[in-house]
């Protein structure tokens, strides 16, 4: 990651937790870890770029252990939807800079609604509603990532994109159907999305980061 100048890196925990943890792989030049913390510290360690980390957080201890493992950026979801309290207390802790809300949405009748438990369920709030919430709550910024085109390679979703920056001034990182670097360039000429996430299409070689960046350095973007 440093050798390619990624600008961050975003982990998401999508198991059940610490509880059902595992990195076992024995075949990585990283000795196996059993514990979550240790994967964090592992990754914190090595990719010495800003870390932001999210999944299974539960408590404003879950938040605190993660940045005492070496994150920057805690993604919080379901405290979203449970006890959004801890949201607030964890901004007066640890600087809303360290707070990322993670947010799954999806298109229905031309309206953008938020879905919790993975992705799984239609929380019944529009994502501008969300977007003002969360600000008042005191996060920091936004990763959103549309349902409906996650992994399908067809560019991202503009239209929600500018909704959300229209909807509330925190910095939005939009994320979700990357698939040619000229997505990139769409996103970030027809929006303001503060940073663009992506994930599969830089598992092939020739789209590869450092060429995604010139790519857009040519078309004018000024990248960091």
């Amino acid at each position: 990651m440093v050798d390619w100048n990624v600008d961050e890196l975003i982990v998401i925990d999508i198991s059940s937790g610490s509880a059902g943890f595992q990195h076992q792989r024995h075949d990585l030049k990283n000795k196996p870890v059993e514990r979550l913390d240790d994967f964090i510290k592992l990754i914190a360690t090595k990719c010495r770029i800003p870390l932001t980390f999210g999944g299974g957080i539960k408590s404003l201890d879950d938040v605190a252990k993660i940045i005492n493992c070496g994150a920057d950026k805690v993604s919080i979801n379901t405290l979203f939807f449970g006890d959004s309290r801890i949201i607030s207390k964890a901004a007066t802790r640890f600087g809303s800079q360290a707070l990322v809300l993670s947010v799954d949405y999806r298109c229905i009748d031309g309206e953008y609604f938020v879905y919790k438990h993975k992705g799984s369920k239609n929380s019944k709030r529009l994502l501008q509603d969300v977007l003002r919430i969360a600000e008042d709550l005191g996060v920091g910024e936004v990763l959103m990532n549309s349902i409906d085109r996650d992994g399908k390679a067809q560019g991202y979703d503009i239209k929600a994109t500018e909704l959300a920056t229209s909807s509330c001034s925190l910095p939005i990182i939009t994320c979700g159907g990357a698939g040619h670097n000229i997505h990139f360039f769409e996103c970030f000429s027809k929006t303001n999305a503060s940073a663009i996430a992506a994930g599969n299409i830089f598992h092939f070689s020739e789209n590869a980061y450092p060429r995604s960046k010139e790519y857009l350095r040519r078309k004018g973007v000024p990248l960091r």
